[in-house]
């Protein structure tokens, strides 16, 4: 996105300079610390003391991810308990669109006595009240960028009041390049391929032959034919170009 085009949309120069660190640091990330370390840069430029990124398990095929500055044991403790299924920020992100404020004594969030103990156990590790953006993508997949704060800090409010847009911004960004990171390596539209089938359809996407593919890999030819003829028979459809384009899309499609 061009300078132009985010100072435009109301971002500020100091804010433009924060975000474009950002992206940058987004682009070449390789692994998720190197995504948590791209955050965290950006939150603690911005004055936000902890922030929580969850990417809640979806079935069998892949675990609860959770990124974040809160403490570890308050986080080991979370993916433990399985708490994203009773945590009510995460329960009312799911519902809605819009970006909210909440507090360990409820008000938006409307809690149960379950939540309520909840609520109360994260005041215990110092998350007292925060900001958070639900995350809803074309895939179906849910997500949610939680900035948190240990008291009702005048500055944590002041600063997500000048920047909830561009934040907003940081929360799909994050999730465009944490989603390909963390969603099963293996997973195509919803189907599970084998680790060659998708090896082989990833090659194949970039235009190579099945006796490319083979050499590339170290495979016969054969074999190599064989990984894609699986591929394109789960994906249901008829050519191996069809499975590869299938494949293409699936890793570039965006957000909403």
């Amino acid at each position: 996105m061009a300078a132009e085009g985010l100072l435009a949309n109301g971002m500020s120069p100091r804010m433009y300079d924060i975000f474009n660190r950002f992206a940058e640091q987004l682009a070449g990330s390789i692994d998720t610390l190197d995504l948590h370390n791209a955050l965290a840069e950006t939150a603690s430029s911005l004055d936000l003391p902890s922030f929580a990124y969850l990417f809640p398990s979806v079935g069998a095929n892949r675990a609860t991810d959770l990124i974040s500055t809160y403490p570890q044991r308050w986080t080991s403790h979370y993916l433990d308990r399985r708490y994203e299924g009773v945590d009510p920020v995460i329960h009312l992100a799911r519902g809605r669109q819009e970006v909210f404020h909440w507090g360990a004594d409820g008000g938006v969030l409307d809690l149960s006595t379950t939540q309520r103990q909840f609520m109360d156990e994260a005041t215990q590790f110092g998350i007292r009240c925060g900001f958070t953006i639900p995350i809803h993508d074309r895939r179906g997949l849910f997500a949610a960028l939680t900035f948190a704060s240990d008291e009702r800090r005048p500055l944590f409010f002041r600063v997500i009041e000048r920047y909830e847009r561009a934040l907003q911004l940081v929360a799909v960004f994050f999730h465009i390049q944490a989603r390909q990171r963390l969603t099963t390596s293996r997973m195509v539209d919803g189907v599970v391929l084998s680790r060659r089938e998708m090896e082989c359809l990833q090659w194949a996407a970039r235009g190579k032959s099945a006796w490319d593919i083979g050499h590339i890999l170290g495979i016969s030819q054969r074999t190599a034919a064989f990984h894609l003829d699986n591929a394109k028979k789960k994906l249901g459809v008829r050519t191996i170009t069809q499975a590869a384009i299938r494949f293409a899309i699936s890793r570039s499609s965006d957000l909403t």
